[in-house]
């Protein structure tokens, strides 16, 4: 969803920066690769090591979801270009469609709620889960939840973490470099944008063709 679906990694360093700060510990950057992708408890620990923040993981994850609900509830969610679309097209084509997120039910529901009922058939969130991103399981989870060989499916991706998840799961994968470069690797399909792409191009990846509009 972060990344993929909406734009939110900027809501999400806004919220992790006010955090820091609030902490008395100034903020480094160099901090993001790590945490992109990665389950919210994760990125929890990664601050508590990098800035000695003394809040519990689960006062963090609260203290981030809330933020990041607050900018969403004011200035609204800011959807990547295409998104919406191929949602639409997908769900009038009767494609099942599964969202895989490392974000907890409370801040997926927002964004839920500017889409129309039932776009997803499965929601998968990240305290849903025992083990999140990198690790298969979200993506195994979300095919069985479906009813469908996961092998079958295409996971739309954006993070490192999250490409990770849905290969190791067994999907074919599109990914949509967005806040960080990814890699080509054999297999993996890349772009820039969602923007134009629609069901004919996932009915390709899903047969094994493999389009890289990134390294073309």
């Amino acid at each position: 969803m972060d990344g993929t679906l909406v734009d939110s990694e900027p809501y999400w360093l806004a919220a992790e920066r006010e955090l820091v700060t609030s902490a008395g510990a100034t903020w480094n950057p160099a901090i993001l690769p790590l945490m992109i992708g990665q389950s919210l408890e994760h990125s929890a620990q990664l601050l508590q090591e990098w800035f000695g923040i003394t809040l519990g993981v689960q006062e963090i994850v609260d203290t981030l979801i809330d933020a990041v609900i607050g900018r969403m509830d004011t200035q609204g969610v800011p959807w990547r270009p295409g998104a919406r679309e191929l949602l639409l097209e997908l769900e009038q084509a009767g494609v099942p469609c599964a969202l895989v997120t490392m974000s907890w039910k409370r801040m997926v529901d927002v964004v839920l709620d500017q889409l129309p009922d039932g776009i997803f058939d499965v929601v998968v969130t990240g305290d849903a889960v025992t083990r999140g991103k990198p690790h298969p399981e979200p993506y195994l989870t979300g095919a069985a939840n479906l009813g469908v060989d996961i092998a079958r499916c295409v996971a739309i991706e954006d993070s490192t973490p999250g490409v990770a998840s849905a290969e190791a799961a067994g999907a074919r994968v599109l990914a949509v470099e967005a806040h960080v470069p990814l890699p080509a690797a054999p297999g993996r399909s890349r772009m820039t944008t969602l923007e134009g792409i629609g069901l004919d191009e996932l009915e390709r990846i899903a047969a094994g063709t493999v389009m890289d509009l990134i390294g073309a």
